[in-house]
């Protein structure tokens, strides 16, 4: 089984990669990014749903008038983000691994000083307003999609995160979270510990990797996002 590839050109076209941002789908990745050779049948039973999690009180009470999958520059401005400019990729897919197509992604998160997009956000004065906060992304034939953002930042009570909700024909899928490999408050957040499966739990963290060839400090985050196989499922 080959790992399904992302046309460059087309990528670029639907919202912008970095040459050095890497993108692994199709085949499971372990913690340290290596691509492991399974056949489909292993492949198969090694999945697992993704737990859904609380919306939360912060999805964007105002949606931003840019809402693509590029959260680091608002239309035309020229001042990005302030954050470490992530490349979050990933695949939604059925519990049987076929790949999700025209399946809507949204994702949103606080910005680098903890404020969310919404009137009743802790910091709201504070707020980087040259982050979009916010974005969306139609998954491609093969499933996939790309978002560029910033590594999410704990604020009060809890640990980081960006929220993801993922909707096709208007139905939900699954809206949950995913979270920073490694980091100190995931011990202690709450809605991340009420997911009692070792394996369910596991599979919402995820490395947030430096990309080599970057000169910035770039970061590359895979999250493949497993739903049943129905919207009604």
């Amino acid at each position: 089984m080959q790992p399904a590839r992302i046309d460059r050109r087309r990528l670029l076209q639907q919202g912008g990669i970095s040459l050095g941002a890497v993108a692994l789908f199709g085949l499971p990745v372990s913690r340290h990014g290596e691509r492991e050779s399974l056949s489909l049948h292993e492949f198969q039973e090694q999945l697992v749903k993704t737990p859904a999690q609380t919306e939360g009180p912060f999805y964007p009470d105002r949606l931003p008038l840019d809402t693509d999958n590029d959260l680091l520059i608002i239309n035309e401005s020229l001042s990005p983000a302030v954050g470490e400019v992530t490349h979050l990729t990933g695949k939604v897919v059925d519990v049987n691994g076929r790949p999700i197509r025209n399946a809507l992604v949204e994702i949103w998160q606080v910005d680098s000083k903890g404020a969310y997009l919404h009137k009743d956000s802790a910091n709201r004065e504070q707020r980087d307003t040259n982050f979009q906060g916010y974005g969306r992304f139609t998954t491609t034939l093969g499933g996939e999609y790309y978002f560029r953002t910033i590594k999410p930042v704990a604020y009060p009570g809890r640990t980081p995160h960006i929220h993801v909700k993922v909707t096709k024909g208007g139905k939900s899928l699954v809206t949950t979270q995913c979270f920073v490999n490694g980091h100190q408050q995931n011990e202690r957040d709450g809605i991340l510990q009420s997911i009692k499966d070792p394996a369910a739990r596991d599979s919402v963290v995820i490395d947030f990797a430096k990309v080599p060839e970057s000169k910035i400090g770039e970061l590359a985050a895979n999250f493949q996002i497993v739903v049943g196989l129905t919207p009604e499922s």
